[in-house]
Formats: C-alpha cells, sequence, structure tokens
C-alpha cells in the first residue's frame, strides 16, 4: 500500500457511521471438529442471517484453507458482499490471512472482523453444547456490530534503519550479531559483563557430543570480535530507548574500565602485582582473582578492568614498571552513547535458581552440597580443581556422589517454578558421565521425578550413562539431607518404584538446580516495551507462528531470555530472530497498523494528562497549538490516552466509542445504531 496520509484516517466519531450500502459476508469456520463438532454450524448459519446487513451465511470445514478463502474472495469478486465476518480461532492465528484476501480483491482490509468462537466458545464449553451455540451467537453479534462502523483505514509506512542493537551477548546474542553482521548490516552488540560468551563460557562439555564448550564458543566470540560490522559494547548497559519500529533511539551506558582499552595490551602484568585478592564470580567463587582483571583466560575483549568495590588504589598497577603502555586511568568515568538502530533484539539469558532457601537440602550450610554450576566449573579442566572435582569440607576425592533432579523447577512452592527447565537432567547425566569417566570405581546416583531427554541424540545419551557407565538411575524426590558427624550425608526420600523409603550415605550432592528469568527482565522489558508471561520470561508474539517476536514492533527474543531450552535451540532460535530483524531491514520499510490514536485539536483542552500515561513515549505536548501530538508509528493502539483525556478529545482508530458501544449493543441485542 501506498503512504498514507493521516488526513485519510477519521477525525472524530462522526465519521464512523456506517453508509447505506452496507453487505456483511458472514463465513462459519468448522475448524474440523473444533468448532463444528460442539456447535451446531447450520443453527449457526440461520442465526448469521438474521442480524442487521447481513446479505451471504455460509459454513465450511476449514476457512483458512486455499479452497475456503477462494469462496470468500469469489463473493467479494461478485460485488455480493462488502464487509466481512469470519466466525472461527483467535484472530493471532489468522486474522493475516483473511485480509489478506480482502486485499487481492480490491477491499480495505479494515472491513474485516473475526469473531473467535473457538477458544472462547467451544474449546471452553465441549460439553455443554447449548452453552458454547449461546456464546457463538453473542460473539457472532458483536462482530457483526462491529464490522457495520468500521472505516476504510491505512497502514502507516515507516522507514527502517540498517542497523540492529541486541542486548546480551551470551551464545543467542553472539549467533545473531554474527547472522546480521554477515549481511553487511551494523550491529552494536550491547553486554553488561566485562566479556561476551555468557554462561557458556562457564561450561566444560556439552551434551550429548561431549564437545568441548569453549572449543565450540571461542572461535565465534573471535568471529565476532573481527567482524567489521559488529561493534562489541561489553561493560555496557542500556538506559534509555525511545523511538519505534525502524527508527529507536538508544542510550547505552558505558561503564569506566578504569583501563584505557585503547592502550592495554592484555598482558597481565597488573594482575601480577596486584596486592588485593577476591573470590572470582566466574568461578562462582570458589577460585581467586585480582582487583584488576579478566573474567576468564579466553575472554573476548581480553582486555583488563579494574573492579573499584574492591580495588584500594595503591597505585602498584599504574607505575610504568608495572604497566607500560600507561593504561591505567584512575579518573575514568561512565560514558552516555547514544545509538540509532531499526531493530533490536533482546538475548539477556538467564539466572540459575537460587536453592539456599530449600532448607531440607542444606545448600549453604552443609559444605559438601553444591549446585550444578559449581559442579560444572570443578569439572572443567580451566575451573577451581582443573577438572579434578573434590569435596569442598576436605579437598579429597568424592568416592559416592548423588544428583538431585529439579531442585526449583516442577514445584509449585512459593520461591520456586512449575515449569520444567529442560537441560537439568541432561546436565546431570552429563556431569556423573564426566565424572565415572575419572573415576571408574565412583558410585554415582541420580534422584529423578521423570527423565526428559528430549532432543536430537539426547535418549541414546541417557541410555549409555546406565549401561556403559553404570549410573544409578532412582527414581523419587528427596525428602531432605542431613550431615554426618565426617561430614558425609544421609540422604533420605522415597522409591516411588518400589514404594519404600530409602537413606543413603554419599561423599558429596550435587542439586540440579534449573533456570529462571534474569533479576533485571523487568527492567529491560519496560526499556524495550515488551511483555512477560507469568513465568517472568519475555513473552513471544505467538508461542508456534511467531516465537521469536515480541509484540513490539521491531523488537525480538532470541535464547533462554524467551524460555528454558538448551543450545541447540538457542542458535536455532537466534537465526530466526536475525532472520526477522533482516527481512525488515532488507525491505528498507515497514507498514504499521493504523490502530494509532489521534488528538482532536479542536477539543484538546492541553492539559497533558496523557503524556505521563502512555506507555509507549507517543505523546508529545505542542507548545505552538497547545495540544497534545501523538506519533502515529509509536502508538501501539493501547487506549490508554483514551480513557485518560476528560474532554473525550482523542480517537483511537478501529476502536472508536461508537464502534466499541456498537458491540456492547448488539450482545444486548439493541440495533440502535451509534
Amino acid at each position: 500500500m501506498s503512504k498514507s496520509d493521516l488526513s485519510s484516517q477519521p477525525t472524530s466519531d462522526s465519521d464512523s457511521s456506517p453508509s447505506s450500502d452496507i453487505r456483511v459476508g458472514v463465513y462459519l469456520c468448522h475448524c474440523g471438529v473444533n468448532i463444528g463438532g460442539v456447535i451446531d454450524m447450520t443453527e449457526m448459519v440461520e442465526f448469521a442471517k438474521t442480524l442487521p446487513d447481513v446479505v451471504i451465511a455460509r459454513e465450511y470445514k476449514f476457512y483458512c484453507s486455499d479452497n475456503g478463502q477462494a469462496e470468500i474472495a469469489k463473493d467479494i469478486r461478485n460485488g455480493l458482499v462488502n464487509r466481512v465476518v469470519v466466525a472461527a480461532c483467535s484472530p493471532r492465528m489468522h486474522e493475516p490471512t483473511f485480509r489478506r484476501i480482502l486485499v487481492e480483491e480490491g477491499l480495505n482490509p479494515f472491513y474485516f472482523a473475526q469473531a473467535n468462537i473457538r477458544e472462547h466458545a467451544t474449546w471452553v464449553n465441549m460439553y455443554d453444547s447449548a452453552g458454547a451455540q449461546r456464546i457463538s451467537q453473542d460473539h457472532l453479534r458483536m462482530q457483526v456490530a462491529k464490522v457495520r462502523q468500521l472505516k476504510a483505514l491505512e497502514p502507516q509506512i515507516v522507514m527502517v534503519r540498517p542497523s540492529s542493537l541486541i542486548i546480551g551477548a551470551g551464545i543467542a546474542g553472539i549467533n545473531t550479531a554474527l547472522d546480521l553482521g554477515n549481511q553487511g548490516f551494523k550491529v552494536y552488540l550491547v553486554e553488561k559483563d566485562a566479556t561476551i560468551g555468557g554462561h557458556m563460557a562457564q561450561l566444560d562439555k556439552t551434551f550429548p557430543t561431549m564437545d568441548c564448550s569453549s572449543c565450540i564458543l571461542t572461535p565465534k566470540m573471535v568471529e565476532v570480535s573481527r567482524n567489521p560490522n559488529i561493534t562489541i559494547m561489553a561493560y555496557s548497559e542500556v538506559e534509555k530507548v525511545d523511538g519505534y519500529v525502524g527508527n529507536f533511539q538508544v542510550q547505552i551506558r558505558r561503564k569506566a574500565h578504569y583501563v584505557d582499552q585503547s592502550k592495554c595490551t592484555g598482558c597481565g602484568e597488573c594482575a601480577l602485582h596486584c596486592p588485593v585478592v577476591v573470590g572470582n564470580e566466574f568461578d562462582l567463587g570458589m577460585s581467586h582473582r585480582s582487583a584488576i582483571y579478566i573474567p576468564f583466560p579466553q575472554a573476548v575483549p581480553g582486555l583488563y578492568t579494574i573492579d573499584m568495590d574492591h580495588c584500594i588504589k595503591c597505585g602498584i598497577c599504574a607505575t610504568t614498571t608495572v604497566c607500560e603502555p600507561q593504561a591505567i586511568n584512575f579518573d575514568e568515568v561512565d560514558e552516555i552513547e547514544t545509538v540509532e538502530v531499526g531493530t533490536i533484539v533482546v538475548a539477556t539469558g538467564y539466572d540459575t535458581i537460587d536453592v539456599s532457601h530449600l532448607g531440607n537440602y542444606g545448600y549453604g550450610r552443609f559444605e559438601n552440597v553444591v549446585t550444578g554450576m559449581e559442579m560444572e566449573r570443578n569439572l572443567s579442566s580451566t575451573g577451581p580443581n582443573l577438572g579434578h572435582p573434590v569435596r569442598p569440607s576436605d579437598g579429597q576425592t568424592p568416592h559416592s556422589i548423588a544428583w538431585l533432579q529439579c531442585v526449583g523447577s516442577r514445584d509449585t512452592r512459593e520461591g520456586n517454578h512449575p515449569y520444567c527447565s529442560r537441560v537439568c537432567c541432561m546436565y546431570a547425566i552429563k556431569q556423573a558421565r564426566q565424572y565415572k569417566e575419572k573415576h571408574p570405581e565412583a558410585e554415582c546416583y541420580i534422584f529423578y521425578m521423570d527423565i526428559r531427554a528430549f532432543g536430537k541424540g539426547y535418549e541414546e545419551f541417557y541410555e549409555s550413562a546406565s549401561h556403559e557407565y553404570g549410573i544409578k538411575f532412582m527414581r523419587g524426590r528427596l525428602a531432605e539431607i542431613q550431615e554426618n558427624p565426617d561430614k558425609t550425608l544421609l540422604i533420605r526420600g522415597e522409591d516411588t518404584f518400589l514404594g519404600q523409603p530409602l537413606a543413603l550415605n554419599v561423599d558429596m550432592v550435587v542439586l540440579s538446580n534449573g533456570v529462571e528469568a534474569r533479576a533485571d527482565a523487568g527492567k529491560i522489558a519496560s526499556l524495550v516495551t515488551i511483555q512477560r508471561s507469568t513465568d517472568g520470561f519475555f513473552m513471544e508474539a505467538h508461542p508456534k507462528l511467531r516465537p521469536v517476536d515480541s509484540l513490539t514492533d521491531g523488537v525480538y527474543i532470541a535464547g533462554v531470555a524467551q524460555g528454558p531450552k538448551d543450545i541447540p535451540d538457542v542458535v536455532s532460535q537466534a537465526k530466526g530472530a536475525a532472520s526477522g530483524a533482516a527481512i525488515l531491514m532488507a525491505k528498507g520499510e515497514v507498514e504499521v497498523e493504523p490502530y494509532f490514536s489521534i488528538v482532536q485539536t479542536a477539543l484538546c483542552a492541553g492539559c497533558r494528562s496523557c503524556i505521563g500515561q502512555c506507555p509507549f513515549g507517543a505523546i508529545t505536548f505542542d507548545s505552538v497549538l497547545h495540544v497534545a501530538h501523538i506519533n502515529p508509528a509509536q502508538c501501539k493502539g493501547c487506549g490508554t490516552c483514551v480513557s485518560t483525556c476528560p474532554n473525550n478529545a482523542i480517537l483511537q482508530n478501529h476502536f472508536t466509542t461508537k464502534q466499541l458501544m456498537s458491540i456492547i449493543e448488539g450482545v444486548l441485542g439493541d440495533d440502535r445504531v451509534w
């Protein structure tokens, strides 16, 4: 469609009156047996014919099919109908499908309405056909009433900048950046830590192939650093996001390293001379680093940062004998940099579930109870024990280890999560196998509720753990862990296969804790105006059809930020997000739904009540005309401003007061025209 003129949009509710030539076609979809198997479709057709201005009512097994769409198109082409109502599934599923029919037949796509009688009627009333029939008729009555009031609208055409912001530089962010950078788009890769790589950099091996995690990740990190189209902004955080799809203005705080990154050579002399020793976060506090540090040997960027929370400013590192390039700068301050991008990808990753609140497992009280990630670092050849796990209490090699599954996941108790974290079963099996490879005589137990080996090669990996490595799988959730005088652990629970209580002494326990949304997920959601689901992860536009899109145009989601998943799925989703962003940027422009609100300047009193209420920052104040102004591309049509305005001066396209009142009157059976 051509670029629209705002004057073509309704400017008042009076413009929404139905014309005298309205011919409504109603098309009732069986959706297989989802709808047709619950309600009487013949009766629905006869009911539709009784509604005002309905000239055609038809039923079909699947109106989303080619044959079904062709039937609607034929009626429009022959001039039989000029308004279309489809009673079927959710508009989120097929509204674009049916609108496309109208466009192809020369009818404005906004003369279409969809009655959701599957989710709202038949699915929730499968055992009450009469109730489902009544509710379906109500929904049909409402949409016919609304479609009679609809006005022709034109989508807005917005230019899209060929650049992208990626928030988070774990394996998801890295792959997204590479896919976009390799296509020639400018990419800003923002990471709050001093290095890219995320949690994957902490892993030793990856299941089911047992590839070295660093061997996979490090070349990707180096490739990102060498790509001329990618700017790595490590040790940085997004402060503010303004604008809209295609034209985002992003303020990024580049935190002070107190080491000039342009001068630092990464030689490490400063760290060798630093007298301060603190716990290394990368090793979860199990090893030490100095106050001036790089997080791990393969870090990218491999340049040093001073931890000012622990630095004593002794000045040793700043001397010319220690830092020959004179890169130390204690006076360095944070800088705010503004970038303009067309798309944004959120790939902020996850936090591991804190299990310290589960007192019955003794984490934090018993030295020999560790988490899955702590065991991961212990098994790593670059970890605190160089790949040889030991008991924290005495530094001895444990002879028996038990892994406890679903710690913090699949648990409805307060502080836990009802969902499955997906990776815990497999990483426990991987860790047990790694330990048995190094200590074949060791006894390894995995206590589980259900083993969920869902991926390619995962079931075989699980089977080999028992048959080839002798790892013992015991079904049952443990009730508690007690510490013996010699620091060994007594675990108590129930063997649910035998229906008997069990008690077992082991040297060490690993709590296979799952993943949860990052603590700062709420802040990120607010910055880029995306939603979160009840589990705290970022919500996709549609779980099946749009798994990497958010409900905000131009903003995409990738990786575990969207929900628990393993590395192959993370990489696949990163490629999907990159593809979605690339499509927008390659086209150079995008159509924006014309659901934006419009200020009726003659009624606006300039009170500015709407400005503070707009969650998208789409409203500004025109100080010359003394009226509010709404940016059509930035407005998302939420209607908050409409309900806020004390003068009823704001009109929302496609959802005007008269259109909404027609729906209410329609369902109440009142045929008055508003």
